[in-house]
């Protein structure tokens, strides 16, 4: 338990989702209700590092700043995160990554910071941090947790892979996004009678993959657990072409898809969390499914635009709902959680457990390995994203 807090912080850290701003609005607004004042850490994580305890004012505004509801008022009317955001990981800095005012001689890299970060946050007088972020961004969170420090986390990803919720803001926004993108691209793939592949983000997790394939009715849906066969797939999705009367067929797969016999899609350097870039993985089956089978394949990687744009009203709805939980946690003196949903209610989980154990798609209940499709069956009493 924590004593009465007079002043917390907020940061948005990772890969942005419709939702953020929602949430951070609504932390503002309820803490000054409570006399409560709110600073923002600019650039995720990255604010705590850069931040220099007495140094140059135009330096430190540049990752620190006071939030008051003027700053707010219409955050909530698009996307992305006003804070702006970074990978950046605390407990693993990169020397090229390091502030200059923390170097010296015979560092060691990867540095963990971790004592610094304590050190900027006693020294802004933050009585209670609010991260908002994926498993990467809340990992690092559980490791300041474990060092002490009161903290009420918020999961946000449109994979929707944090574990120990059902749901993560900014994941309906993306299944919605995806939807229509795929019902769009029947226009192009059916006028030119082509099969198309439809690839989405989708690191470890193939939910998003999964569900906007039921969602649209696609014919295949490969995703990140389960290893395919592109040959066995290629027979596949030309049969789909031939049994569809307007002759063409759609897929979607996962960006983290691995094929039979073969490696993850990756590229580029490690960044603080060991991830490497992913994408490619639909281009490459698309060029073999063209190669074995002589259709012309129509190849899109919908990236970046399952997160644009404002978020749709769950994402609002749950990302409003988050901080409203998180404050009142922090308002009843807790600390160290996680806020959730389960089984459709909110609710709070340890912040450790997003170190814990990891989330992925049930295959065995939603997915049918031997027909790359998913089977969705006997939902009385499932959440309502059927987790």
């Amino acid at each position: 338990m924590i004593g009465k807090i007079k002043r917390i912080a907020v940061l948005t850290g990772g890969g942005d989702v419709p939702g953020l701003n929602s949430a951070m609005k609504q932390i503002v607004f309820r803490a000054h209700k409570a006399g409560v004042e709110v600073v923002g850490f600019r650039r995720g994580w990255g604010g705590l590092v850069n931040y220099r305890i007495g140094g140059d004012p135009d330096w430190n505004d540049k990752w620190v700043t006071t939030l008051e509801g003027l700053h707010v008022r219409t955050i909530d009317r698009t996307g992305g995160t006003f804070l702006h955001t970074s990978r950046t990981n605390p407990g693993r800095i990169k020397e090229e990554d390091l502030p200059e005012h923390l170097k010296r001689e015979g560092q060691e890299f990867p540095l963990d910071l971790t004592d610094t970060v304590v050190a900027n946050l006693e020294a802004l007088e933050i009585d209670a941090l609010i991260p908002i972020g994926g498993d990467d961004t809340l990992s690092y969170a559980a490791r300041l947790n474990q060092a002490g420090y009161p903290q009420i986390a918020i999961p946000k990803t449109m994979d929707n892979d944090v574990y120990g919720t059902d749901y993560c803001i900014g994941f309906g926004t993306a299944i919605t996004r995806s939807v229509q993108a795929i019902d769009d691209m029947r226009t192009p793939i059916g006028s030119h009678e082509r099969i198309g592949l439809i690839e989405l983000f989708g690191r470890n997790s193939g939910e998003t993959s999964l569900i906007a394939s039921y969602l649209a009715s696609v014919d295949r849906a490969i995703i990140s657990e389960v290893p395919f066969d592109v040959e066995k797939l290629a027979e596949m999705i030309v049969r789909d072409k031939k049994d569809n009367p307007s002759n063409y067929a759609i897929m979607t797969m996962s960006e983290g898809a691995v094929p039979l016999d073969g490696n993850v899609a990756e590229t580029g350097k490690e960044d603080a969390y060991g991830h490497k870039k992913l994408g490619g993985i639909g281009l490459q089956t698309a060029e073999k499914i063209h190669e074995l089978t002589g259709h012309k394949v129509t190849y899109q990687q919908l990236g970046y635009i399952m997160r644009c744009g404002a978020p749709d009203a769950l994402d609002r709805m749950v990302a409003m709902n988050f901080a409203n939980l998180a404050m009142d946690m922090l308002l009843d003196g807790a600390s160290g959680l996680m806020t959730a949903l389960q089984d459709g209610q909110y609710t709070t989980v340890g912040l450790n457990s997003v170190i814990e154990k990891v989330k992925r798609v049930e295959v065995d209940r939603f997915y049918d390995v031997a027909e790359y499709k998913p089977v969705i069956r006997r939902v009385q009493n499932l959440p309502m994203f059927l987790r």
